[in-house]
């Protein structure tokens, strides 16, 4: 953990809806990157175009995995991984930059509030209970 930000390990209720969230919409938008990558790729004749798209549908795949796994200890390291990945697309696509780092805020939010709400939750619950 990096002051409030959760890098290992798995977090309260909240933490994890949010989590989920945001790398599950996520899968959309990289699939959707991966097919822009590939058409651009091939009308330009490059032979590179069909790694393009294995690679998209391979990360596309990871964001659905990451969303599912955030109650497994490393469950939010492949979320990162996944946000890491998101960013670096952008050498082959680079609207993926703009696209990778607004996930990418997304995702700390996400840590950061959802642990805030959690504490919040528990608090109240302490009070009440």
């Amino acid at each position: 953990m990096l002051g409030n930000l959760l890098v290992h390990g798995v977090g309260e209720r909240m933490t994890r809806r949010f989590a989920g969230i945001v790398v599950g919409s996520q899968t959309l938008v990289v699939f959707l990157g991966a097919l822009v990558a590939w058409a651009i790729a091939k009308s330009q004749h490059n032979a590179a175009h069909t790694s393009y798209l294995v690679v998209g549908l391979v990360l596309a795949v990871l964001c659905i995995v990451a969303s599912g796994t955030l109650r497994r200890p490393w469950g939010v390291t492949l979320g990162w991984v996944v946000e890491i990945a998101t960013v670096l697309a952008g050498f082959v696509l680079p609207m993926m930059f703009v696209v990778g780092v607004m996930f990418l805020a997304l995702w700390v939010t996400a840590l950061v509030q959802g642990r805030k709400m959690d504490a919040l939750t528990a608090r109240h619950q302490e009070q009440d209970g």
